[in-house]
């Protein structure tokens, strides 16, 4: 039943698809060189939004834009537009998933008030004006780094860490890249989602993001490991047992890293959340209270409110079994509306799938070898490259006549396997060292 429904394609998501490439390809060639080509890919995004509320302000943007004209308010109207329509998409394909799957799905809560405005992102939008103007294909070495000044002033204030670490991500990309006319590939849709995403999270007004106190057992699920070159982060997927209530949660801890700290001693930037490593290492519950929980179905973690069942073991698989089919899960906040976002726990006991191993991350014990021989995977399910593909977390697989179970948050405490341990301990001395000469400079 899930394999046929996802096979199929929403009515309209291959239109929003070639409106979302029209847009994304002006912003390759630069917004001050607009030909008639990408100004009529413009044109059609505007007509796109005729019969809806963002009508009169697409059309003058957009129109502004192709005349040669482009302001902060006119690429914040862009980004809107883009944001919708990949919202749009999103919203279809996710629709399709929970009628596949049979999920319950609760409707997002808006929030009442707004974030916390900054002054310093009016740096940021302008150096994003730039990049726009430039296009992709425009940018040098001093476009590149043009954002740093401003990228180390977010750094310092907590409530932008948000928008900071994705503009520094960002801008260390287009950096390794420039200058980009040289590039014979550029990477169209992700420089896009980022600019996008970056221009949007330095509009002031925003929505505040909704959140309540919840407590009670979450059973871990899997871990999805994301690594940059400048981070690392741990979002841990699982189940949150409230009452007589499941909810399918998330929750991340990450740190800032440099490209030399890679692999299984990324772990060790994440050694502030001692509770959360060992659940995911050691296979056991965690117990919180008064954790806060997002409309969105993210649990902002936080170590002084978690305490690790001692002795409790809780096997991912036997919890997906038992508990995952009936959990409820959360719409997306609006801002994470985006096919590429789309992120929703399965498990598998046959194939039938396309398996996504280009994400099995170098942190976790995970190989393609493992998933090819799988007997059952439990995994993501993203809408990845144009079409549905699983993302393993974990398997259990037969190897030399035994069966195992292998999850990509096994080496959250370090490698359990001999080889692996003894590269991470030659490797992780960078680790420790960097900690030193950090010290060092904060004592002086």
């Amino acid at each position: 039943m899930l394999t046929d429904v996802l096979q199929a394609r929403p009515a309209g998501l291959d239109d929003v698809l070639a409106l979302v490439d029209g847009l994304d390809d002006a912003l390759v060639h630069g917004l001050a060189r607009l030909d008639d080509t990408r100004a009529a890919a413009l044109e059609a995004v505007a007509a796109a939004f005729g019969g809806s509320p963002l009508a009169g302000r697409a059309a003058d943007a957009i129109g502004k834009i192709v005349a040669g004209t482009v302001t902060d308010e006119h690429l914040a109207a862009l980004a809107g537009c883009r944001v919708a329509l990949l919202g749009a998409a999103h919203d279809a394909l996710l629709a399709g998933l929970d009628a596949a799957a049979g999920r319950v799905r609760e409707p997002y809560r808006a929030a009442t008030g707004t974030a916390e405005p900054s002054p310093l992102a009016a740096g940021s939008r302008s150096w994003l004006r730039e990049l726009a103007i430039a296009g992709w294909r425009g940018v040098d070495h001093e476009l590149a780094a043009g954002g740093a000044q401003t990228v180390q002033a977010l750094l310092a204030q907590p409530s932008q860490r948000r928008l900071a670490v994705l503009l520094d991500g960002f801008s260390a990309e287009l950096r390794a890249a420039a200058p980009v006319a040289t590039m014979p590939r550029v990477p169209v849709r992700r420089w896009a989602d980022l600019w996008t995403r970056a221009l949007v999270l330095s509009q002031e007004g925003l929505p505040a993001e909704p959140s309540a106190p919840v407590g009670g057992r979450l059973l871990i699920l899997g871990a999805d490991l994301h690594e940059h070159p400048t981070a690392f982060r741990c979002q841990v997927h699982g189940l949150l047992e409230t009452g007589g209530a499941v909810r399918l949660v998330r929750t991340s801890v990450a740190a800032a890293k440099v490209d030399t700290i890679s692999g299984p001693s990324a772990w060790r930037m994440l050694a502030a959340f001692p509770v959360l490593l060992g659940a995911l290492a050691e296979h056991r519950c965690v117990e919180v209270s008064g954790m806060r929980l997002t409309a969105g179905g993210d649990l902002v973690w936080d170590e002084g409110a978690a305490v690790a069942v001692a002795g409790e073991s809780a096997d991912p698989f036997t919890t997906a079994r038992v508990l995952l089919a009936g959990a409820v899960a959360s719409s997306p906040a609006p801002l994470d509306r985006h096919p590429a976002a789309i992120a929703e726990p399965v498990l598998l006991e046959a194939g039938g799938f396309d398996t996504a191993t280009g994400r099995l991350p170098a942190a976790g014990p995970l190989t393609a070898e493992l998933v090819a021989s799988a007997t059952a995977c439990l995994g993501l399910l993203r809408f990845d490259g144009g079409g549905w593909a699983v993302q393993p977390l974990g398997v259990q697989a037969t190897v030399r006549k035994k069966q195992l179970a292998v999850h990509t948050g096994d080496w959250a405490l370090g490698p359990t396997d001999a080889k692996a341990a003894k590269a991470e301990e030659a490797a992780g001395g960078a680790v420790e060292v960097l900690r030193e000469r950090a010290g060092r400079l904060l004592r002086k």
